[in-house]
């Protein structure tokens, strides 16, 4: 049956949600301003953009005016002494640009929204909603960086072999944690008069970054439950400062604010050894206090500090762990109490001009679950005195330790990904050391929990503990650590496997979004590199809230962009030399993911912001062309398995991403006027996919090197053929597929293109073949061989044999999961008809393997939900449409429709299209699978 559309006034009974009041009173909900932040401190727009959605309760469906108001102060708002909007004819619901008087740092502002609906009555006004802008310049600080006397730029060894250069000591301190405070006092009010109101502390802000991580304290009071503050960004371009709200931290009287700094990502290692010069760890912090009678305060780092090296975090790194000594414990160091005349006075340093501090534009990273150990495992050759816990899931984060100890004996605690042949293994880390050391200094019951490191891991081994207690599994629990997102993920199934796949790509999803989106969280590596990101980065929308995440991380992508218009593999890289190259596939991340994006959110914004780096890659990849094919270089079909056998050449990689970049350019400069731009680089498309064709294929549009499925996949995914060029395209992928017995052949590059060209091509049968194969290479492979999360490899490890012989080989890698997008917009059938989701269609690619399947997902609007299930090829679905959307349904494979009853006839069967908000039940009969 083809595309059915049914008319809303012919069959007016399908959806049936009367108007009720003539009145449309219920208010829009959902206030957020950016990209999804509910009443924010330290924000970082001085133009925000704002958004809301209607009540799902509400009577009416649409939304066709709107009118903004915002104050300076919520007593003012009905004045909108900031800006009235007044009433604009628009249904857009979401990122509207604030156009009023400018905003300063730290200023504070109210704003609410009405919106008038399809009969053009007016809603009742929203609840105010609140921001509060951050310190948005760096002539708002008016403070300095400070540091430990001894944490220089350079570590100097102690050598005895000049040769050799073995290395005996390091005198320099530059890696030790510092604990920084400084006491205060707010306003002295001793010389009021008695019958003098004395004022009171109406507001505290701590305004906080540094150069490497840091934990902020108020009299002794940890600021905030962040971790691996401020986060990673290219630092010689851009540090991320953070705003507390501390009001009821601060007394009045004397006061103590303090942090711990340690090397995190900024000071830190990563691929190699330490380095010989380094940038040292900082912190740089502004406490403004407001009083009740208009007046101020302000304590900032400055001379005045006092700092030590001699805390009990000895060491700590990302890679390596952290070493605990509670000997050198300071009871109330960040107190009023504490005595610190012994510490040292801190060096200062100016605020560099040509490094912005900028508020965080993304939530940072906390602990958002804890889970227990499951087992303790008995391992082949076990030592005394070492028991191994198995978490059960391979997660990022911290342990959580509660184990009996003895006195200055140091106890170790090492981390693994999986058992090798029932060994603790740790070869696959590679130089990281990831272990943690902890050395009571009573005995007894010991707490630990690690405060600047993370480990990638499913199994503790623990050593050194108290021989005379009998392990328990209440030794051990797992904090799970990312970015401060929502994980929307829901996808289920009637298939066990399928639903484990699903979670599995969640938990990857995890496991490797802390701050920016690294390729895995265990080895020395723990990188940006973006063509893992350009793969997942649409995928990952559809199972959590993380556009934020990634349009902050797109701003390093821009900041890191090489002069010559080349985006570097990974971002940040700190300069690493292999790091800035350009590669395929990789530095195509400027173009796909702003575009890919934009059709998920119709931020419009996000395509101006990344608009010049994206001429600037384009004008990069021009001049690695000859005669419109690319020489560009890069890794391939990273991966791929049975490479040997055939691997898809890099130019016909490179070219096709080249096609790939123009053509998303195109519809990137069309959508923000740019017609002259739009037409140049439609030109430039067409003669590249002319010489494609030309330099990769015969007469018969067979590769002319080894059919790879990938070799296909490209052209048929960017749109490269026509006609008949198109139609032998598809039916050599099906035979090349076919010809490995309906296992991919596919690696990094490749994968994500398999399900949504087999699905375009009418072929979802074969897909769900691909799919559901047990054996290597497959997912299911990976879950038959105990994976909690997606791999690196497709034979990363196996029960009978542990861990592929291959020095790169994680277990934890998000690429492959780029599948599961799949699992919402082929087998849900959820897809943007229109950027922002304002129109949908709703697809869903039924299979006689899988009897059920729901989920949804949370659009612009509001959440779309589909559930489909199949009993003896009758279908029973159910599919809402949020408020102030559409949605068009393809079901070409189901006959005898009825919709909310109603039953279809053969005059209306050929459209269901721009269907109204609201609830949809679909049943039918499924139609017979095509032959394969």
């Amino acid at each position: 049956m083809p595309f059915l559309v049914i008319s809303a006034c012919s069959f007016s009974g399908i959806y049936n949600n009367s108007s009720g009041n003539s009145q449309a009173a219920t208010a829009p909900i959902t206030l957020k301003v950016g990209e999804g932040f509910v009443d924010p401190i330290g924000y970082y727009e001085s133009i925000p953009r704002f958004s809301w959605q209607i009540d799902p309760t509400a009577s009416y469906k649409f939304q066709q005016a709107f009118q903004i108001q915002m104050a300076s102060s919520v007593s003012k708002i009905a004045d909108a002494d900031l800006w009235d909007s007044l009433k604009q004819q628009s249904s857009a619901n979401a990122w509207i640009k604030y156009q009023g008087k400018p905003l300063s740092s730290s200023q504070k502002v109210y704003w609410r929204v009405r919106i008038w609906d399809e009969d053009n009555q007016v809603s009742n006004w929203s609840k105010p909603a609140t921001i509060e802008l951050g310190l948005l310049s760096n002539h708002d600080w008016q403070g300095k960086w400070i540091r430990h006397p001894e944490t220089g730029d350079t570590v100097t060894f102690d050598v005895s072999d000049n040769k050799t250069k073995e290395v005996k000591t390091v005198t320099n301190k530059v890696y030790r944690p510092q604990y920084l405070r400084r006491s205060f006092t707010t306003h002295d009010n001793t010389n009021l008069e008695k019958t003098e109101i004395k004022p009171s502390i109406k507001q505290v802000r701590l305004y906080i970054t540094s150069k490497g991580i840091f934990n902020a304290y108020v009299n002794g009071q940890k600021v905030s439950e962040d971790v691996m503050t401020p986060g990673w960004t290219p630092y010689k371009q851009r540090i991320e400062t953070l705003t507390y709200d501390v009001t009821s931290l601060v007394n009045l009287g004397t006061n103590v604010l303090a942090a711990t700094v340690a090397e995190g990502w900024h000071t830190g290692r990563y691929l190699k050894l330490r380095a010989l010069k380094v940038e040292p760890s900082a912190l740089l912090a502004q406490l403004e206090i407001t009083y009740s009678d208009g007046t101020s305060q302000i304590v900032t780092t400055a001379q005045n500090w006092q700092v030590t090296l001699n805390g009990p975090i000895r060491s700590a790194g990302n890679c390596d762990g952290e070493t605990y000594d509670a000997n050198y414990e300071m009871s109330g160091w960040n107190t009023v109490d504490f005595n610190a005349n012994d510490w040292n006075t801190v060096i200062t340093e100016n605020i560099e001009p040509h490094v912005a501090l900028a508020p965080k534009r993304h939530q940072a990273a906390a602990i958002k679950l804890t889970i227990p150990a499951q087992e303790i495992v008995e391992v082949a050759n076990p030592k005394p005195g070492v028991v191994v816990f198995d978490m059960g899931q391979n997660m990022l984060g911290v342990p959580e330790l509660s184990l009996p100890g003895i006195a200055n004996q140091k106890m170790t605690f090492r981390f693994a990904e999986a058992l090798h042949k029932n060994t603790f293994y740790t070869k696959n880390l590679r130089t990281a050391k990831a272990t943690d050391y902890y050395t009571p200094a009573k005995s007894g019951q010991i707490n630990y929990i690690p405060t600047f490191t993370f480990h990638g891991y499913r199994y503790v081994e623990i050593s050194g503990f108290d021989q005379s207690k009998t392990p328990e599994l209440s030794w051990v629990k797992g904090r799970v650590l990312h970015s401060n997102f929502i994980v929307n993920a829901n996808f289920k199934s009637a298939h066990a496997k399928l639903n484990k796949l699903s979670k599995n790509v969640v938990w990857g999803l995890r496991g490797n979004f802390l701050d920016i989106p690294t390729d895995c969280p265990q080895r020395d590596e723990r990188l940006g590199w973006t063509g893992d990101a350009q793969v997942f980065a649409a995928p990952s929308m559809y199972m959590a809230d993380v556009y934020g995440f990634w349009a902050a991380w797109m701003q390093s992508v821009r900041e890191a962009q090489n002069p010559d218009g080349g985006v570097p593999n990974f971002v940040p890289n700190k300069g690493h030399g292999f790091g800035k190259l350009a590669s395929a596939g990789w530095g195509d991340v400027a173009v796909i993911i702003p575009w890919e994006l934009y059709l998920l959110n119709g931020d419009k914004q996000f395509l101006r912001d990344n608009y010049d780096m994206i001429k600037g890659w384009l004008d990069f990849h021009n001049s690695r062309s000859e005669n419109y094919i690319s020489s560009l270089r890069g890794f391939k079909d990273w991966l791929q398995p049975y490479a040997k056998k055939g691997q898809t050449p890099q130019y016909l990689i490179s070219t096709a991403y080249y096609a790939r970049s123009l053509d998303y350019a195109v519809k990137i400069a069309k959508v923000l006027g740019y017609e002259n731009d739009a037409s140049a680089y439609t030109q430039t498309l067409n003669k590249v996919k002319q010489a494609f064709r030309n330099k990769f294929y015969d007469e018969n549009t067979k590769v002319k090197s080894a059919s790879t499925q990938t070799s296909y996949l490209l052209p048929l995914a960017f749109e490269l053929f026509e006609g008949q060029d198109r139609i032998n395209a598809q039916q050599h992928l099906v035979k090349t597929i076919k010809a490995s017995d309906k296992h991919l052949g596919t690696g990094f590059l490749g994968t994500p293109l398999l399900a949504p060209v087999l699905q375009k091509i009418g072929r979802s049968d074969l897909m769900f073949d691909v799919l559901f194969k047990e054996t290597y290479p497959s997912w299911f492979y990976s879950i038959n061989n105990g994976a909690t999360t997606t791999w690196e490899r497709w034979n990363s490890y196996s029960l009978a044999e542990g861990f592929s012989k291959e020095s790169m080989n994680s277990l934890n890698h998000y690429a492959y999961g780029a599948v599961a997008k799949w699992f919402y917009e082929g087998i849900l059938g959820i897809q943007p008809a229109s950027a922002g989701f304002k129109e949908i269609n709703i697809a869903p690619q039924f299979n006689h393997r899988l009897k059920h399947a729901s989920g949804s997902y949370k659009t612009p609007q509001g959440e779309v939900k589909v559930s489909w299930k199949i009993e003896q090829d009758q279908l029973d679905m159910q599919v809402s449409i949020p408020k102030n959307s559409r949605g068009n349904f393809k079901l070409p494979q189901v006959t005898d429709l009825t919709i909310n009853g109603v039953k279809l006839t053969e005059s209306n069967q050929h459209i269901l299209a721009q269907q109204p908000p609201g609830v949809y039940q679909i049943n039918g009969i499924i139609l017979p699978a095509k032959s394969n």
